[in-house]
């Protein structure tokens, strides 16, 4: 909670006009210099298209702009309300709502909207490979406001998920102390869905603690040891053994209750609860999450409104709209037919 963060007017002085945005664009994309994305090239010539600065390649004449490749491509807001965006999207212990948005930067709903969805996207691509390991609390719980109807496991209308904690234990004083978290939607708490999970977001060697949940019985199974703690008529809250895990999932839900009036839970549940993951796992420098959020902004393919209103569910999805749309900017880059593998490469992680 007292982690120092980037004050406004220090952001301003370093972010403050769209030359200084300009200059740490190039700089996060170019880290070692110009290189033409069409040959290679190094060097080029500064030519002016339109509003915006382009870099005209001396070996092929290819024209390349800062945004093009990027998320930030075909966007006509200033990069400076752009990394305001991000600011503001970092700095914050709880989430930014798109209306607030809306107001802080002065744009439209819609463009905040997209904005904010874009920004969350690079946050949940950043995150989608963490794998947890060492001591790991984990319980299931429910995206979604109040229903008439049955509550809890199985209800209609609300999302399940998955929290995973990993909380080390420090080697003088024996505390317990969160390290990093992960929290996926899932279609269902079926044993063969946590046992994927736990396979693809646990490390072998994991000393995973759950409550008695059939599911977390095949989670368990995929790590090298498993502690099992029947809850019965207690109260998860009233034992030691889920502190973390249960003061983590309280935050979560009262960040969303005090942010959103309502959101897409089936929808968009995956993006808001990466913002959290992303911004949770970096919190010990969150100064630094400004210079690392353009970074992954540059490494991420640029995606239309029309795609960022799909559905993404599942890893598949992410990984399939990042492949469709690498492909696609990489056609308008070089102009010509590129012949694909059948993955893409993993984005460098920051």
């Amino acid at each position: 909670q007292f982690q120092r963060g980037m004050p406004l007017p220090e952001f301003f002085a370093g972010y403050g006009t769209e030359a200084q945005c300009e200059a740490t664009l190039a700089r996060a994309r170019w880290p070692h210099g110009f290189r033409c994305p069409a040959c290679g090239h190094e060097d080029y010539t500064p030519v002016q298209g339109g509003k915006q600065r382009l870099y005209q390649c001396r070996a092929c004449r290819h024209q390349a702009s800062l945004r093009a490749g990027t998320v930030f491509e075909a966007s006509k807001l200033p990069l400076r309300i752009w990394f305001l965006a991000i600011y503001l999207m970092t700095q914050s212990k709880n989430n930014v709502a798109a209306l607030e948005l809306k107001r802080t930067l002065g744009v439209a709903y819609s463009t905040a909207w997209l904005l904010k969805h874009k920004l969350m996207r690079v946050m949940t691509v950043r995150e989608q490979d963490r794998v947890l390991s060492g001591r790991v609390e984990a319980d299931d719980a429910y995206l979604g406001g109040a229903h008439a109807g049955k509550r809890g496991r199985g209800a209609e209308g609300k999302v399940p998920m998955v929290i995973g904690v990993q909380t080390p234990v420090a080697e003088k004083t024996g505390a317990i102390c969160p390290d990093y978290v992960r929290l996926d939607p899932l279609p269902d708490f079926t044993n063969k869905t946590l046992a994927t999970w736990a396979e693809r977001r646990l490390a072998a060697e994991t000393l995973f603690v759950s409550d008695g949940l059939a599911g977390f019985v095949a989670a368990g199974a995929q790590v090298s040891h498993h502690q099992q703690v029947v809850v019965g008529v207690r109260k998860s809250s009233d034992l030691d053994c889920f502190h973390w895990v249960n003061t983590l999932l309280g935050n979560l839900k009262s960040a969303i209750q005090g942010t959103y009036h309502g959101f897409g839970f089936s929808k968009y549940a995956h993006r808001y609860l990466g913002e959290v993951q992303y911004r949770f796992n970096r919190r010990f420098d969150m100064a630094a999450m400004i210079p690392r959020m353009i970074t992954a902004c540059v490494q991420a393919p640029p995606l239309t409104e029309k795609r960022m209103r799909w559905a993404e569910v599942s890893d598949y999805s992410l990984k399939t709209l990042t492949r469709r749309a690498t492909a696609a900017s990489a056609m308008s880059l070089l102009g010509r037919t590129l012949t694909l593998t059948p993955a893409p490469e993993q984005l460098q992680q920051s």
